[in-house]
Order: C-alpha cells, then sequence, then structure tokens
C-alpha cells in the first residue's frame, strides 16, 4: 500500500483528502503544519507528498526544500494561490505539479497517480540525517554540526554538499555540479567548485588540507565518502 502524506491546515479539506484517498486504498497520513509535515516525512518516508503552501508555522516552500535535501518523493502543492510567480517558486523548490484551489477530486486523484507512476525511487538511501565521526547534518532542516557546536552553512555549500551526500562513494562530475547548482552555463567555472569546497572542508573536516569526506579527483570531479 503506497503511503501518502498530507500536509494541510484546513481540517474540513484535510478529512476530504483523507476519505477519498484512503477510499481509493492509499495509506494516508495527514498532518496540519510544516515541522510535522518533516518530522512525520523522516520518522517514515511516503511515496508521495501534497503540500498546502499557506501553513500556519512556515511557508510550504521551506517544506518542499526541507524535503529536497534528502529525499525525491514526489511532491504536488495544493493552493489556493494562482498567481503564476508562487507557482514557479514552488516548481523551482521542487514540486513536480501544482493543482489550484479549489478542484475536483477526480482530477486530484488523477494526478497523484501519475506522479506516482513517474516516480522511479520514492525516496533516497541517505535518509535526512547524515552521521559521520566528524560532523552531523541534518538535511531536513538544514543544520550542521562538530560536535555540540553548529556550523552555519550557506544555502550554495548545502547545495553542493546534498548533491554529493545524495550518492555515497560515487564520484559526480564538476561540470555536473555546477549545472545543478549554478545552472546552465557555468559548466566552465570550475573555480567555484575550488572555492566553496575549500569552505566546505574548513567547516566540517578534521583536517582541510587531507579530507576525508568531502574528496576531489582532479580533473573529474567530487566524492563524498562516508
Amino acid at each position: 500500500m503506497q503511503r501518502l502524506l498530507i500536509v494541510e491546515d484546513e481540517p474540513a479539506l484535510r478529512r476530504a483528502l483523507t476519505i477519498n484517498l484512503r477510499a481509493r486504498s492509499y495509506e494516508v497520513v495527514p498532518v496540519s503544519d510544516g515541522q510535522a509535515a518533516l518530522r512525520a516525512a523522516a520518522a517514515l518516508p511516503p511515496d508521495l507528498v501534497v503540500v498546502d503552501l499557506g501553513l500556519p508555522d512556515m511557508d510550504g516552500v521551506d517544506v518542499i526544500s526541507g524535503l529536497r535535501g534528502w529525499s525525491t518523493v514526489p511532491i504536488i502543492v495544493l493552493s489556493a494561490r494562482d498567481a503564476q510567480t508562487e507557482k514557479v517558486r514552488a516548481l523551482d523548490a521542487g514540486a513536480d505539479d501544482y493543482v489550484t484551489k479549489p478542484f475536483g477530486m477526480d482530477e486530484f486523484v488523477a494526478r497523484v497517480r501519475a506522479a506516482l507512476r513517474r516516480a522511479d525511487i520514492p525516496q533516497l538511501a541517505t535518509g535526512p540525517i547524515v552521521e559521520t565521526p566528524t560532523f552531523t547534518l541534518d538535511l531536513a532542516a538544514k543544520r550542521a554540526s562538530r560536535g555540540d557546536a553548529e556550523v552555519r552553512l550557506t544555502p550554495t555549500e548545502w547545495h553542493l554538499i546534498e548533491a554529493l551526500v545524495r550518492h555515497p562513494g560515487v564520484l559526480v562530475a564538476g561540470t555536473q555540479l555546477l549545472s545543478e547548482v549554478w545552472g546552465p552555463g557555468y559548466e566552465k567555472e570550475t573555480n567555484y567548485l575550488r572555492v566553496y569546497f575549500a569552505q566546505i572542508r574548513r567547516k566540517l573536516e578534521t583536517d582541510p588540507s587531507r579530507p576525508r569526506h568531502f574528496v576531489t579527483e582532479p580533473g573529474l570531479g567530487y566524492r563524498y565518502e562516508p
């Protein structure tokens, strides 16, 4: 049975979605705010997430970003916000589909089925918490620490780290990292990677000059070693 996480603060709509999806043989986990959604996803990774943007404790886009730090789970936005800028913002954050309220239940369920069909890997093997003897990363909450001390990482540093820890032990080409983090057209800006990985190593590695976890393969790319 496929598990769906419903993040909706409106009780009547949350109940309607839960009833209709359970009637179609889905397991449904309904929650009413963003923090509960991130905790539920980390505890028991869902096969699909439906998230409203107007949540009481945080913006739904932040929920999407938190999930995308460690998961490829399909995400459908369900929102009364119909401005193009809102749709672009949600899709850029990692949403797979955007449904505007009010909506037809049959169409919505069809979008759920389509998103589940497109999903090759429900979630990544790493999970939201990455632990090494030196540092700990919470990819969902975007928090890093060394021992008892919190480490502040920039958004760009997080993007680079996530791109590597999603594939532990796998060499990721420098051109791929540049395209994924900065966008198409930046594939030749290898100096960006040298600068940012030097910063990441200073913050997270025990010996930045001899990195144990964020390894460079000269002329090829970078690799995360657990």
